[in-house]
């Protein structure tokens, strides 16, 4: 597709630099704004000065520059990356604080000149650009880049996360843009009904799969067994969901449907490292859906809390895209055994 382009990253499959390079060339075309809304903001001297030097550079030549973030709390089971709120608010720019209570801000996207997004699973740390898989998306589109816009308005306006995400979702430019919690229910039908319709081949990457519409679909594709379906999710995660469900007994229904999902497909397991203050995130962390030539790819986990969060997905029909995501799909679980539920 015309104006798209795609990054993926691997765990240790290329330096921390490289992809803050990219980043940083991003930014230093801006000529008049730019829109940043991110999760984890969290980088190393090094890798600051890279991006920032940017940021401020931008301020700088008259950029008008606005960063929304998620402030962590303590509450949310694993607890989020720690962003340091100090140093993102000494930056020379208005920031503003989206409490993640009780649902993250989880963006990873920058609207540039009101025409340009970047976007995509990976945060703004060492470990997303190194250790995890991960998928960032660029493209050229007014269209879509006003969607963003239309978001991050939301956001950076009534500093909440239930507050956004409430956009069309209709076509524009051949691809249609996606904003929880707004739409979050009926993304996931959507992606539901693109699982349970696909002919060919479905592929999927999520650290967790716990969608209700979903879980569902999927179970009953992997049973009829009439699809190429095959995935990688996060083994610990996976794992560590499975035990919240049956501690809690709301959600247990859905254990049956992930292990049917999960046993009756070909999917692998990246076993990582549980969440620990100063451990390495080493997540399987990449978030595309791949039905026939219909790609899903953002910052959307297949999950229910992803319905609630601030995300955002683009859905592209393109089957050079699919192609190309498939084949990460497909590469990144030949690295990883089968998982174990």
């Amino acid at each position: 597709m015309a104006g798209v382009a795609l990054r993926t990253l691997t765990d240790g499959g290329q330096p921390a630099e490289e992809t803050a390079h990219a980043l940083a060339e991003f930014i230093s075309a801006a000529k008049q704004t730019l829109e940043i809304a991110v999760y984890d903001f969290h980088l190393p001297a090094d890798l600051e000065a890279i991006v920032c030097g940017e940021l401020v550079a931008a301020e700088k030549r008259g950029v008008a520059v606005r960063l929304a973030y998620n402030l962590d709390h303590e509450m949310v089971v694993p607890p989020p990356p720690i962003t340091d709120p100090d140093a993102v608010e000494a930056m020379p720019f208005p920031t503003a604080a989206i409490p993640g209570v009780p649902d993250l801000m989880h963006h990873k996207y920058v609207v540039r000149d009101a025409a340009s997004i970047w976007t995509g699973s990976t945060n703004w740390t060492a470990d997303s650009w190194t250790r995890e898989e991960n998928v960032v998306v660029t493209l050229d589109s007014q269209a879509v880049a006003s969607r963003y816009r239309d978001d991050f308005e939301q956001l950076w306006t009534t500093r909440t996360v239930a507050g956004s995400g409430k956009l069309d979702t209709g076509p524009v430019d051949g691809m249609r843009a996606w904003f929880c919690p707004g739409r979050g229910e009926k993304l996931a039908h959507r992606i539901a009904k693109a699982i349970g319709t696909a002919r060919r081949r479905v592929r999927i990457a999520s650290p967790v799969i716990s969608s209700a519409p979903i879980l569902g679909t999927l179970a009953q594709v992997a049973s009829d067994g009439k699809v190429d379906l095959a995935g990688v999710v996060d083994a610990t995660q996976i794992n560590e969901v499975l035990e919240q469900w049956h501690e809690n007994g709301n959600a247990e229904w859905k254990a049956p449907l992930l292990r049917t999902s999960l046993s009756r497909a070909p999917f692998s397991g990246k076993v990582t490292t549980p969440y620990a203050p100063g451990s390495v995130h080493d997540y399987m962390h990449a978030k595309v859906t791949v039905a026939d030539d219909t790609v899903f790819v953002g910052s959307f986990n297949l999950s229910h809390s992803g319905e609630l969060n601030a995300e955002n997905v683009l859905e592209l029909e393109d089957p050079q895209l699919a192609e190309r995501l498939a084949a990460f799909v497909d590469a990144v679980r030949m690295r990883y055994p089968a998982v174990s539920v």
